[in-house]
């Protein structure tokens, strides 16, 4: 199996469900299910990458606090190397609260913690070689390390021979094509939601924005769209459409970040684009049947037997 290393946001999820409402004043409302999870577009990633079978290491920042404890009990526990966690003691470890509606989907409340203070400081940059993919999670939830410092780490690992790969949260702010811009030229692969695409490029075709992205640099664009699936495009080449899986919808926590996992991790392999793709959609949508970012996926043999035999859903144009 692949050596990959997942950097960027991790987070702790604590997620209940389902919340229709919060309680007025102090009053409380039974709910079904309560978790904890590590999230986060890279932590997410890593976990949902060690159940498929990498070889997983995280790469980021926690607190010195109970949270920060926590984290590294659960990437331990799942086989993630969390060596390359660096501990700022001077903030806390980010989290999330996350009260699901009844349809899946995850209002937010958010302490942006570690992943603001992590940098390129904090990356074993001699160690990037040793991974086939290096992955960055979270570009715009990480102030100090978005734009040239991950510009930079990107361009280590590319000349290292690392295949790089992308995703980032979509965080409204100024500059969005500005920070991501000198990162282009340095990925393999680009993966947002097309949400977080039009926010960037403020463009609403889909191949407007494929476009804006591979003109910046990128070698492949992916956009993910929910239970529309993903569209893959490459310059020069028509779009490739993969659709997405026909599943009972629990929460939609971490979707796009297990497509992320399954579609790097089959890649290393060697799988050609379409099937790479179809095993991200089919990681995708087994998250969505559970609570919080690690439910749903098993393993590789599971979710394969998934993808060769669950229904899809048809795709819109």
């Amino acid at each position: 199996m692949p050596r990959i290393a997942s950097m960027g946001v991790h987070i702790i999820d604590v997620l209940g469900r389902p919340v229709s409402q919060i309680p007025p004043g102090q009053n409380i409302a039974l709910i079904d299910e309560i978790r904890v999870t590590v999230a986060g577009t890279a932590g997410g990633t890593a976990v949902d990458l060690a159940k498929l079978g990498a070889h997983v290491s995280s790469i980021g920042a926690t607190g010195d606090d109970e949270l920060g404890k926590v984290m590294r009990g659960i990437l331990d526990r799942y086989g993630i190397d969390s060596s390359g966690m660096i501990v700022h003691p001077e903030v806390p470890t980010s989290a999330t609260m996350l009260p699901i509606r009844p349809n899946g989907e995850r209002p937010a409340l958010h302490v942006m913690g570690a992943n603001a203070v992590f940098s390129a400081a904090d990356v074993q940059l001699d160690r990037l070689g040793d991974f086939d993919v290096v992955h960055v999670g979270g570009t715009f939830l990480m102030p100090t390390f978005d734009g040239p410092d991950a510009a930079s780490v990107l361009a280590e690992a590319k000349r290292q021979g690392a295949t790089t790969t992308m995703d980032v949260l979509g965080v409204q702010k100024d500059g969005m094509a500005d920070i991501l811009r000198p990162c282009m030229p340095h990925l393999d692969y680009f993966m947002p939601n097309i949400e977080e695409a039009e926010m960037v490029s403020e463009l609403t075709e889909r191949s407007d924005l494929a476009a804006f992205f591979l003109d910046m640099g990128a070698g492949t664009v992916i956009l993910k769209m929910g239970d529309q699936g993903a569209s893959v495009n490459i310059a020069g080449s028509s779009e490739l459409r993969v659709p997405a899986f026909a599943v009972d919808v629990v929460d939609t926590t971490g979707c796009g970040d297990a497509f992320d996992a399954g579609f790097m991790l089959t890649t290393a392999m060697g799988w050609e684009l379409e099937k790479a793709a179809r095993f991200g959609a089919a990681c995708g949508s087994l998250v969505a049947t559970g609570l919080g970012s690690d439910a749903g996926i098993v393993d590789f043999e599971s979710t394969v037997a998934f993808m060769e035999s669950a229904a899809v859903i048809p795709l819109r144009d």
